[in-house]
């Protein structure tokens, strides 16, 4: 783990412990949820605090000074398909898909100004944030590899 990373997650743990009851919701809601890509990686709740909405600034909010590819994504796009019930699912992916769905909802109605970041290229970190009635920035990472 980069001193970087270490500073981000002491951050995130220090804006944490003063967060609402909401982030024990969104923390509750992430639990037993994998993001698949060609690796099946967990979906964490996480908070930072940030002054302004502007895109460089989040994304140095959540994960430093980068010089990866930087990419927004569309908030609802990015939900589609993990919320998407396809005829072959089982009673795994239909739960899965549910618990998106659920995870999804609970975003929308307590963040504002939400977006999705992708960082990196191949091995990609995955931000849905959005700001918190206080004006923190809240909300889930994952990670993704696509080669």
């Amino acid at each position: 783990m980069s001193k970087n990373d270490e500073k981000n997650k002491k951050k995130n743990r220090d804006t944490e412990e003063n967060l609402p009851a909401f982030f024990s919701r969104l923390e509750d809601a992430c639990k037993g949820l994998f993001y698949i890509s060609e690796i099946d990686a967990p979906v964490e709740a996480f908070a930072s605090k940030t002054d302004s909405f502007v895109g460089g600034d989040i994304v140095q909010q959540i994960a430093g000074k980068t010089d990866e590819t930087i990419e927004e994504a569309d908030f609802t796009k990015f939900f589609e398909r993990l919320t998407a019930v396809k005829d072959w699912h089982g009673e795994q992916e239909k739960t899965r898909a549910k618990k998106f769905l659920d995870l999804q909802k609970l975003i929308e109605e307590n963040l504002s100004n939400r977006k999705v970041f992708r960082i990196g290229d191949i091995r990609i970190r995955i931000y849905a944030v959005g700001l918190d009635s206080e004006g923190r920035l809240v909300g889930i990472k994952t990670n993704a590899v696509e080669t």
